[in-house]
């Protein structure tokens, strides 16, 4: 089993997304709500269409900078830097 198929933490940030600065601009409890249901949304969507279903575990959604963190492998880590609005797919490197 090589470390290919380990599953690891690692950052995903998405593309500008005009919605998500909409959203984000609204700065009423509706709109706080609102950013939070379709960040998370639009981020179990990027997984699910990317990635085999139960393969990976979401751990959060981060809000404020439209991205998530996410258990991966780095083969899926690699299918996922060429998703459709994913800009960055970062490894959580742990501070020895």
């Amino acid at each position: 089993m090589g470390s290919s198929s380990k599953t690891q933490p690692y950052f995903v940030f998405m593309s500008y997304d005009p919605e998500y600065e909409r959203l984000r601009a609204d700065r009423s409890k509706r709109g706080a709500h609102e950013v939070d249901l379709y960040v998370s949304r639009k981020h179990d969507q990027v997984l699910a269409t990317t990635l085999e279903p139960g393969t990976y575990n979401k751990t959060c959604s981060l809000v404020i900078v439209d991205g998530f963190a996410v258990e991966i492998t780095d083969d899926q880590a690699n299918v996922l830097r060429s998703a459709k609005g994913v800009r960055v797919v970062d490894k959580n490197e742990q501070l020895p």
